[in-house]
């Protein structure tokens, strides 16, 4: 089986480059490596000469926001072009444990979504994360299933997808069309994903032994940051799937006075700074 690796990416060089190194240095290694830069030119300099090598595709931001769902459609479709039978999936802030592509090309089926596991890894030490360290530094996402190396759990609730590291065949690609890229910026179009995907009869599987983790950088929680790209794309998904995603997040700013629900209308709505408190 053809295999495809494909990272989206602007900005965190050195997360992309770690990641690269635990592609070589994986029980199995990709036959394709695909790297989305998004506005990003210095990414092939970064990448060249590096090993898995890196077939850098540049795409422009939309409207100012970044096109992570156009990004993934871009780079899974050179993936294609070049013959790939399984894509995997890798956030650029993750490193491929060194059985992940092993487990997921052995894995693979047409009618899954393969999700493994993902630890977030605390702040690197002053010389930075080591390979073989990973493992030790943290354990899985206690939220989703961790299922032992060997094993896969069928059947999942496909809500709990996340794009950080996910792999399917090209005939499941083909099957759900790929991300909606109507989402642009940042949240829900990996959760759009995962639906569109169940309703086409795409099963989601957990799969273990496929271990990837997260290498560290400063964020917020909630993503304040995110707040207005969050409730475009929230409201998108709305009208695409009748409920709010992100609901969590949603609450936690509406608790900060940055957003108002109506219940009436089922809107959350940006709050109106002339009137704090309001709610």
């Amino acid at each position: 089986m053809r295999t495809a690796v494909i990272t989206i990416a602007a900005g965190r060089h050195t997360h992309l480059l770690l990641q690269q190194d635990g592609l070589s240095a994986g029980s199995r290694r990709p036959d394709h490596y695909v790297v989305v830069a998004m506005a990003d030119p210095d990414i092939a300099r970064h990448t060249a000469g590096r090993d898995p090598a890196a077939d850098v595709a540049d795409l422009a931001l939309s409207n100012g926001r970044l096109p992570l769902a156009a990004a993934r459609n871009a780079g899974a479709a050179r993936a294609l072009a070049a013959g790939a039978e399984l894509l995997v999936f890798l956030d650029v802030d993750c490193v491929p444990g060194p059985t992940l592509m092993q487990r997921y090309t052995q894995a693979a089926a047409d009618g899954a979504l393969l999700c493994g596991t993902v630890a977030y890894l605390p702040p690197p030490p002053s010389d930075g994360y080591r390979l073989h360290d990973l493992e030790t530094m943290a354990a899985p996402h206690p939220a989703r299933p961790a299922p032992p190396d060997g094993q896969i759990v069928r059947d999942g609730d496909p809500r709990l997808f996340w794009s950080l590291s996910f792999a399917l065949t090209a005939a499941t690609w083909e099957q759900v069309g790929g991300f909606c890229e109507s989402y642009t910026g940042y949240g829900a179009e990996d959760t759009d994903f995962a639906a569109h995907a169940a309703s086409c009869g795409v099963g989601l599987w957990w799969v273990g032994g496929a271990p990837a983790y997260h290498q560290y950088h400063p964020t917020h929680s909630p993503p304040v940051q995110h707040l207005d790209d969050i409730l475009r794309n929230g409201a998108l998904y709305k009208a695409r799937w009748g409920e709010w995603p992100m609901q969590g997040w949603l609450r936690a700013f509406q608790e900060r006075d940055l957003v108002t629900y109506d219940a009436t209308t089922d809107e959350w709505r940006k709050a109106d700074a002339r009137e704090p408190g309001r709610r």
